[in-house]
């Protein structure tokens, strides 16, 4: 069986690692897939690229690698067989790797004609452009059927109602009320004595007279007067409550099975 080399190349570590993940979910094995980064021993030497993946490779890609690493990009490099170069190439595409040809013409390594120059001769790049859907167009025309993956996420908002209201009426009572006081009252008496003093035995006068006494008493004057005692308001006191909100999300997931030409399953490999 036959087997080829493909490369792409990402901008970041995060890209390049999701990738692999995602290879290896696809049925790929660990062993066949290869990240090369700045550090790695070696990558400065010349040739090495064209070395490793072949020599059907282009000297702008082979820049385009070196200068990915060279800012901190990663090269993810799986080896395939050929009936399987499509199912990995779609893998790759979905997480957006360099476009190798325009990242050369961008970037001054090489001039745009020598760039398509290139690319129409070799059969198959060994990367493919950088997508902006989750199938790349190069996915769905290697394979007629296609299954798109969906996965619900729980978004939850808030929305403010009502819940009551507080009321406060004024309104006037009654009640009894009592006071003492005491009052004062002045009443003539009337002083009877008996007068047996000579002298006044020869002076009477017989003439009529008239004596009298005002007589006084206190009454209680009822007044009444008014006065705040006391102030209702309203106000609002905002409180805050963290409260889980649980609801079911649905994904949807796929179960790869490999068939042999007899139709019966092969074994993953471990």
């Amino acid at each position: 069986m036959a087997y080829q080399t493909v490369v792409a190349a990402f901008d970041t570590a995060a890209h390049a690692q999701a990738a692999v993940d995602a290879l290896k979910a696809g049925g790929f094995h660990a062993d066949d897939i290869s990240v090369f980064d700045k550090n790695r021993v070696g990558l400065r030497q010349p040739g090495l690229w064209e070395r490793m993946f072949g020599g059907g490779l282009a000297q702008h890609e082979a820049d385009v690698y070196s200068q990915s690493l060279e800012r901190g990009g990663n090269v993810v490099a799986v080896r395939v067989p050929d009936n399987e170069v499509a199912h990995a190439t779609g893998i790759l595409d979905i997480h957006r790797p360099i476009d190798v040809h325009d990242r050369a013409i961008t970037t001054g390594i090489a001039p745009a004609a020598k760039v398509e120059a290139a690319a129409a001769s070799i059969a198959a790049a060994p990367i493919a452009a950088a997508q902006k859907v989750a199938v790349s167009p190069k996915l769905a025309e290697a394979h007629d059927e296609v299954l798109r993956l969906a996965e619900e996420q729980l978004q939850v908002g808030k929305r403010m109602v009502e819940t009551g209201k507080t009321r406060v009426r004024r309104f006037v009572t009654e009640r009894e009320a009592s006071a003492d006081v005491t009052l004062h009252e002045e009443h003539a008496d009337i002083i009877r004595r008996a007068v047996t003093d000579p002298k006044y035995v020869g002076d009477i006068d017989w003439a009529d007279a008239t004596i009298e006494v005002r007589e006084t008493a206190e009454q209680a004057l009822v007044s009444k007067t008014a006065r705040i005692v006391e102030e209702v308001g309203l106000k609002k006191i905002g409180t805050d409550h963290v409260e889980t909100v649980r609801d079911k999300i649905r994904r949807q997931q796929v179960e790869i099975e490999r068939l042999g030409p007899d139709g019966k399953p092969i074994p993953a490999r471990t």
